[in-house]
């Protein structure tokens, strides 16, 4: 029995000899698995510096290493255009601020002829101004008001220019001032002396915007100062109309 054992012993020992002893087939001659290769060819896998950091970056479902494009913006460049960050000149909120503005509108004024004499004057008046500054523009106005005066129709004539200053407010309302100086005329013709005499205005008012357009609604208030008949005249008018802007 002794002698089996020992003789198994010796065969299995050759055994392993040989196969220890037999060349091994090079990588090369392994087939090769798809999967496996596209597996070990992903740069995750890959020892690159600073992968961790890369990983940490790496936004929500794109793997790190995988390169990451951006589509061109409409001029070729890689980052999109970026838009003007500053509002457009002359706008005040939603409401654009115009140049020019044109008015016209009803008039009323009390003329004081002489001491313990005056006469209710109605018409119309219009103007035009237009600004250089956001607050500053040169204003014109003429205005024609009707009288009756001892059976004889008359007219009241005013016509100047001068600097006018505005106030945007909210909600599409500006206020605005004036003084204006020009030229009266006056009918009928009297005794007491000349038609024609220099004068000036000084006031003011205020714009409301009609719906986001370019129309405004206008009132206003002022100060109406002559010479007629040797003696001074300071007559309030009062007037309102429409403006439209352009």
């Amino acid at each position: 029995m002794r002698h089996l054992m020992f003789a198994w012993g010796l065969v299995l020992t050759f055994a392993f000899a040989a196969a220890a002893q037999e060349p091994v087939a090079p990588e090369s001659s392994m087939p090769e698995n798809p999967a496996y290769a596209r597996l070990m060819a992903t740069p995750y896998f890959s020892l690159v510096p600073g992968s961790g950091a890369a990983a940490a970056s790496a936004p929500l479902g794109i793997m790190p290493g995988m390169p990451i494009s951006t589509p061109p913006g409409p001029a070729g460049n890689a980052s999109p255009a970026t838009p003007a960050a500053d509002p457009p000149q002359g706008v005040q909120g939603v409401f654009v601020n115009y140049n020019w503005q044109a008015y016209f509108g009803y008039t009323f004024t009390r003329f004081y002829q002489v001491p313990h004499t005056q006469l209710d004057t109605n018409g119309f008046n219009y103007s035009m101004v237009y600004y250089f500054l956001n607050w500053f523009g040169l204003d014109g106005e003429f205005a024609a008001t009707h009288t009756s005066q001892f059976s004889y129709d008359g007219w009241l004539l005013f016509g100047g220019g001068g600097p006018r200053f505005r106030w945007e407010g909210p909600r599409g309302i500006e206020l605005w001032g004036h003084v204006m100086f020009g030229y009266s005329h006056f009918t009928p013709q009297t005794s007491f002396g000349a038609q024609d005499a220099f004068a000036y205005t000084a006031g003011g008012g205020g714009d409301i915007n009609i719906r986001h357009t370019r129309w405004a609604l206008r009132m206003g208030a002022e100060m109406l100062a002559t010479r007629y008949f040797g003696t001074y005249q300071f007559s309030p008018k009062a007037f309102g109309g429409v403006v439209f802007k352009f």
